[in-house]
């Protein structure tokens, strides 16, 4: 099963994610199949290409919450 979830980057107490879609037994920060978008935490600015993320969710992929949460401000 595919999952779209955050993939941590940046250093340490300063993180930066990206949204990727990856299988969901790889761990966390392993080859991403496609990324989708990136998530600043710290000055709470995200970016997400709805287009690819609604096609893959329609195609069975699973979101996590806090890409669920950043998938609906975002269509608000």
């Amino acid at each position: 099963m595919l999952k779209i979830r955050l993939k941590r980057l940046g250093r340490k107490k300063q993180p930066i994610y990206r949204i990727i879609v990856i299988d969901s037994k790889k761990p966390r920060d392993s080859k991403a199949i496609e990324e989708i978008g990136f998530y600043n935490p710290i000055t709470k600015t995200y970016k997400i290409n709805l287009a690819k993320a609604t096609k893959r969710i329609n195609q069975g992929a699973q979101t996590t919450k806090k890409v669920k949460q950043i998938i609906k401000k975002l269509k608000n």
